[in-house]
């Protein structure tokens, strides 16, 4: 996983792992959601004080959006991983079949740190709810750009639509997270990705 650089502040250093600290902050947004997560649970589970979190992630908000880019880094890098893929196929089998086996590992809290955060945020968090929103667009973009390309390569038929099938990936996926959340298990969720799969378009 990438290590997050932060600027070190003038006099008495850190006692502490960024890292860590930051790895702690993602565990407990993941498992608590946004809202859920106070900034006394904050603290506790870094093991830094408050004046300490300020000065090292800014407030909440900004520590929430250090712990998501994290997330992407590192338990959701998968998805990035698999564009690489050589044929859209198989695109879609990593990132459905990862996303299953993600969700259910059990050194992760249950579900998606996005979508999670996206389903509880009210109106007193609407920048973090956009902020994950954009995050999830982003994901959904980038999918549709490497089925565009397969489409051109001729990996895909060409009465397939790319935008529709990135829509189909992610909304399985997130449907996968809902569902891990309420305690579907691996044997479940991999069943769910590779129903989905049946569905994909063959080239003719």
């Amino acid at each position: 996983m990438k290590n997050c650089k932060f600027a070190a502040s003038r006099g008495r250093p850190r006692s502490f792992d960024l890292d860590e600290a930051l790895d702690s902050a993602l565990h407990l947004f993941w498992q608590k959601g946004y809202e859920g997560t106070s900034l006394s649970d904050l603290t506790g589970a870094m093991g830094i004080n408050r004046p300490s979190l300020y000065a090292a992630f800014g407030d909440k908000e900004s520590l929430f959006s250090k712990v998501l880019e994290r997330y992407q880094q590192g338990p959701a890098a998968f998805a990035r991983e698999a564009l690489k893929e050589p044929t859209a196929r198989r695109v879609a089998e990593r990132l459905l079949l990862g996303t299953a086996d993600t969700l259910s590992d059990p050194q992760n809290p249950r579900g998606c740190l996005a979508v999670q955060s996206a389903l509880v945020c009210g109106d007193d968090a609407k920048s973090v709810r956009h902020q994950v929103i954009s995050c999830r667009a982003e994901r959904e973009v980038a999918i549709r750009k490497r089925l565009r390309r397969a489409k051109a390569a001729g990996d895909l038929p060409r009465d397939s639509s790319p935008a529709g099938l990135a829509g189909f990936i992610v909304t399985v996926m997130e449907g996968m997270s809902v569902q891990a959340t309420g305690g579907a298990t691996r044997a479940q969720l991999r069943s769910v990705a590779k129903t989905a799969l049946r569905a994909w378009p063959k080239r003719r």
